[in-house]
């Protein structure tokens, strides 16, 4: 049928390729590189193929270095690029964490509005995979906290390459940050074509009157199992993915609360200063006089993400996510 859309079943780490290389095709002042990112398309092969069909000039291999990969990042954003690098793991960032809040973050304000900086800073996050320490971070919360940054976090292989699209689109850097516990666990139809979702909404998944759970990334998969254990005891849910972390979607968020009058937050980073503070913040500020029961956060532990052995006591399981649904609906 002439018009119709061609749609392909992709995984996340497909839907992320494909965004790439549309943009590598259509905007020549991209660029992609990162450590490994260039020959063997990255530890999770998210830019395999990328080097050989663009070249070794616009998709290239890094020294181990964080902290230079992102100050020639900005430098390159300054200069008319729009660079996309690749940090290999969450934990890794730490060492780009100087230049990215002394640097990047302020250039545009630094410079009173002369210097845009349309900078990705990609990398997988969070844990699940049975990975070593400093390979299953979530450090959302510690990017979202710095003015002068987006912070994206995608849940499907449709947001993650509408997302990303929009995130190499904008004038101002962007942390992407992709859940690899999910990279391949997902398959959806993703078209084939050229699309963007724009940054800071949030999305309602599932539509519900009797309690909101907002979550993002892997722990939207764990809450859609919880879901079906509430349906089964009667009780609605509404579903909102995050999507983006900052700005984030007071809107979307207060306008549910005070449809279902409860609220639940799912995410896997510690649970102290973290991202559920603020959306338990924006439900008191903005919706306080609907709550019918405490604001409730689902998150992991205030300690480091434990080794292999360990790691299935800390990580969100759907079980414990409807424990706290059922809570909050009976209080």
């Amino acid at each position: 049928m002439e018009g119709e859309q061609k749609m392909s079943v992709m995984t996340i780490v497909q839907a992320i390729n494909n965004a790439l290389d549309i943009k590598l095709e259509e905007d020549k002042s991209v660029v992609i590189y990162g450590e490994d990112a260039g020959k063997e398309g990255g530890v999770f092969r998210v830019t395999e193929g990328l080097q050989k069909k663009y070249g070794i000039e616009r998709v290239f291999d890094s020294p181990l270095a964080e902290s230079a990969i992102v100050g020639a990042g900005l430098g390159m954003a300054l200069s008319g690029l729009r660079p996309v690098v690749e940090l290999q793991f969450d934990g890794f960032t730490y060492p780009a964490f100087n230049q990215i809040i002394s640097n990047v973050s302020r250039m545009h304000n630094r410079s009173r509005g002369m210097y845009k900086v349309p900078m990705v800073i990609r990398f997988p996050y969070g844990g699940g995979i049975n990975a070593l320490e400093h390979h299953s971070e979530s450090p959302e919360a510690l990017y979202a906290h710095i003015p002068g940054l987006k912070v994206v976090i995608p849940s499907t292989p449709h947001d993650a390459k509408g997302l990303l699209i929009a995130a190499i689109e904008s004038d101002d850097p962007v942390v992407f940050m992709e859940p690899k516990r999910i990279y391949r666990a997902i398959k959806q139809e993703v078209s084939d074509d050229k699309f963007s979702i724009p940054l800071g909404k949030a999305k309602v998944l599932t539509e519900g009157t009797d309690v909101t759970v907002v979550a993002f990334g892997a722990m939207i998969r764990e809450c859609q199992k919880a879901l079906v254990m509430a349906k089964e005891v009667g009780i609605s849910v509404e579903l909102i993915d995050l999507r983006t972390i900052y700005p984030i979607d007071k809107e979307t968020i207060a306008e549910s609360i005070k449809k279902t009058g409860r609220f639940v937050i799912v995410a896997e980073a510690p649970e102290s200063f973290s991202v559920g503070a603020e959306l338990m913040a924006i439900a008191n500020e903005e919706a306080f006089n609907y709550l019918e029961a405490p604001p409730k956060r689902v998150m992991g532990f205030d300690t480091i993400v434990p080794l292999a052995k360990g790691e299935p006591l800390y990580m969100i399981t759907p079980d414990r996510i409807f424990y706290e649904i059922e809570r909050t609906v009976k209080f």
